[in-house]
């Protein structure tokens, strides 16, 4: 299995894109300002026991699709993209899943995607799950709020969750 990485461009800077030979593994907001620097790389090997080659324009498909995005069309990434689910496994993946068939603009709180996930009363395991995401955008984690309706955190970004929210209720 070879693995390769490119950068795609949104509103809060350039996230890393990884992909595998059988789709994007991962996609991360970094929590830096530069998200080339050698810890996130070194992070994203250790996971994946495998160090991504640069391969630059491999994120070109993914960028085109955020920028419609961000545009405002309410683009799903799972229908459009072939995901490697192998950073997330167990419950994670499962609520990961669920929370991917919630709509544009529509939000749902942690305890109703353990319920959507089948496991009721694991709203703590799905905030895990939001958290750990290999997919930042792609699966909509975004659209995982509180349950009395308030965005909670995204990350330590909880304004690019706030931005997100905004983004899908206008258009």
């Amino acid at each position: 299995m070879t693995f390769r990485y490119d950068f795609a461009p949104t509103p809060f800077g350039d996230a890393l894109a990884v992909f595998s030979d059988e789709g994007i593994v991962r996609f991360d907001l970094s929590e830096s300002d530069d998200p080339s620097v050698p810890w996130l790389l070194e992070s994203v090997s250790r996971q994946l026991h495998a160090v991504p080659e640069p391969d630059p324009g491999a994120a070109d498909g993914l960028a085109a699709l955020l920028e419609d995005y961000f545009d405002g069309e309410p683009v799903r990434f799972d229908e459009r993209l072939t995901l490697d689910w192998r950073l997330a496994t167990g419950f994670s993946r499962t609520a990961l899943a669920a929370i991917c068939t919630i709509e544009w603009g529509q939000t749902l709180s942690y305890g109703e995607v353990a319920v959507l996930a089948g496991h009721p009363g694991a709203a703590r395991a799905v905030g895990t799950a939001c958290r750990l995401t290999p997919f930042s955008i792609i699966v909509p984690v975004h659209r995982v709020v509180r349950s009395d309706g308030t965005p909670g955190h995204y990350g330590s970004h909880p304004e690019r969750k706030r931005f997100l929210l905004d983004l899908e209720s206008q258009a």
